[in-house]
């Protein structure tokens, strides 16, 4: 991780002076103008240069046969390669004819909650954190007070791009200004301090699912060091779209998209929800995993009764990953 962003991260959980100075309008403009300046960098031909390093700080040779342009040389800039593509066979969607099935959004690090309580008593910690403020919109909370969510975290090594976990149609996509704090895990999970998922830049989109008709909002939230929140062309108020299906993508840095469903919604599955709230870490999946299934009635389990079971449908067994591993 580089030395500025451990400092931004030191000075955004150290105690009531540092979280002041960052909420300060000269701090939100130096975040803005850092981002901004990164994102010029990265637009620019001269960042190829950056590309083969990333690629081996990261250990990412053994995945390039999953690329649409598996040719390094093919990419004109490192934001080009940022937001590279995956071939679709390299993620197919479990349980594709299942219209109840809900997929992963993203190569990320998730986890999930039957009910926000239940996230800001485990996972967000700092203040100023509701619903209401997250979407910007006073109806939606209103309908999606008790609700679930799940929060999947990229990291600057994972695969950019966000696809839908739903069948459905577009209702709206509204864009909330805001500023760039990281969304470190190290940030969240620190009481006392700002909310990051509240403050920073994000694009909230309203679905209305095919298989329930109710509606399911998706939140890309920016982070420090990204600059962009880039939909696809034909990702728009009216559009259908199918669980597996690219939705845009983000440009350098990590950063997060959070899916809130309406009470009764989603039944997470078992072992995501054992590792998030008994745990209390993350898990690393994969786009088009299976992560739950909607439209029936959730229980909430007790704490001491959680068990982990066989991991979402997949081959491959889902990976706890503690908040320590949080940096990459």
């Amino acid at each position: 991780m580089a030395l500025y962003v451990r400092i931004g991260m030191h000075l955004l959980h150290c105690g009531s002076l540092p979280m002041w100075v960052l909420q300060s309008e000269r701090a939100k403009a130096v975040l803005k103008s850092q981002t901004e300046r990164l994102g010029a960098l990265y637009d620019a031909p001269e960042s190829r240069k950056h590309i083969r390093p990333f690629v081996e700080q990261f250990g990412l040779a053994n995945s390039l046969h999953e690329l649409v342009r598996p040719d390094l040389s093919s990419y004109g800039t490192f934001n080009d390669f940022f937001a590279r593509e995956i071939k679709q066979s390299a993620r197919p969607v479990v349980d594709a004819q299942d219209l109840l099935v809900v997929s992963s959004m993203a190569d990320c690090r998730l986890v999930v909650f039957p009910n926000v309580s239940l996230a800001t008593t485990v996972w967000i910690k700092g203040f100023g954190f509701s619903i209401r403020e997250l979407v910007g919109d006073g109806q939606l909370a209103v309908d999606f007070a008790g609700g679930s969510l799940a929060i999947h975290r990229l990291a600057p090594q994972d695969y950019h791009r966000f696809h839908s976990p739903i069948d459905g149609i577009i209702e709206s996509v509204v864009e909330i200004p805001g500023t760039y704090y990281t969304v470190n895990p190290q940030a969240i999970n620190q009481e006392s301090t700002l909310d990051v998922f509240c403050e920073n830049r994000r694009s909230v989109m309203v679905v209305r699912r095919t298989a329930t008709e109710a509606r399911v909002v998706i939140v890309a939230v920016g982070a420090m060091l990204v600059g962009s929140i880039k939909y696809c062309a034909d990702i728009q108020p009216g559009a259908v779209i199918h669980r597996g299906q690219c939705l845009g993508w983000f440009q350098y840095g990590g950063s997060t998209v959070i899916v809130l469903f309406p009470p009764d919604e989603i039944i997470f599955d078992a072992d995501l929800v054992d590792n998030s709230v008994r745990h209390r870490c993350e898990t690393k999946v994969s786009v088009g995993w299976r992560i739950g299934r909607g439209g029936e009635v959730y229980s909430v389990p007790r704490l001491s009764s959680m068990t982990t079971t066989p991991s979402s449908g997949q081959d491959e067994v889902a990976t706890p990953q503690p908040f320590v591993d949080a940096c990459q």
